[in-house]
């Protein structure tokens, strides 16, 4: 059996680290850009190139954007006081997709782990604690959404949250849990938007 070229086999097993990819598509693709103009495939790589150096993380909620700040906490339209809080940017933009939602987010960077090694101490609930602290000195209401998945981590992740929240004795704090139109398992991402939509407006107080 003949064997490829060495720069074809080291761009499939590039594309093969990519979540997702496996021999099989990683193969395809490569193909696929060995049979496009010269330019796409210079233009895809100089925007490979660049997406680290370009894009930052907001340091308000830890989304993802160009600039200090993206552009939902940006935008004067949303409500500060109505935090959802998910587990990565892929569930933001889940919820963003049906459109509706009028608050901001808190993207925590993952959940709550052991056997991954991934601790309280490794997301971004600190931060969450502390801008609540803060917006509850300026808002007659506050309400948080707890949107992790409805997986086992999501759920331990939403219960560590919400203890940490009780404990600052904040009387005009809400806290909500994304409803059940979400079966026990699944993750926002890969939820459609009916889904998404149903779980969102049935939240309830926790």
């Amino acid at each position: 059996m003949a064997e490829l070229p060495k720069s074809i086999r080291d761009l499939v097993e590039a594309f093969e680290r990519l979540p997702g990819i496996g021999p099989k598509s990683a193969t395809r693709l490569v193909f696929y850009l060995l049979n496009t103009p010269v330019a796409y495939t210079k233009d895809l790589g100089q925007m490979v190139a660049e997406i680290k150096s370009k894009v930052k993380t907001c340091k308000v909620c830890y989304n993802m954007g160009e600039d200090d700040l993206c552009g939902v906490c940006k935008s004067d339209k949303r409500k500060k006081n109505m935090i959802c809080v998910v587990e990565r940017v892929v569930d933001l933009l889940a919820i963003e997709n049906v459109g509706g939602f009028v608050g901001v987010y808190h993207v925590l960077g993952g959940s709550i782990n052991p056997l991954d090694h991934v601790g309280p101490d490794d997301l971004k609930i600190l931060e969450l604690i502390s801008r609540v602290k803060k917006l509850s000195e300026t808002e007659d209401e506050i309400e948080v959404i707890l949107a992790s998945n409805p997986t086992m981590e999501g759920e331990a992740t939403a219960l560590y949250i919400k203890k940490k929240l009780e404990d600052l004795g904040i009387e005009n704090l809400k806290l909500t849990r994304i409803g059940s139109g979400l079966p026990i398992g699944s993750d926002l991402e890969y939820a459609d938007s009916a889904t998404v939509a149903r779980a969102m407006e049935g939240r309830r107080e926790v």
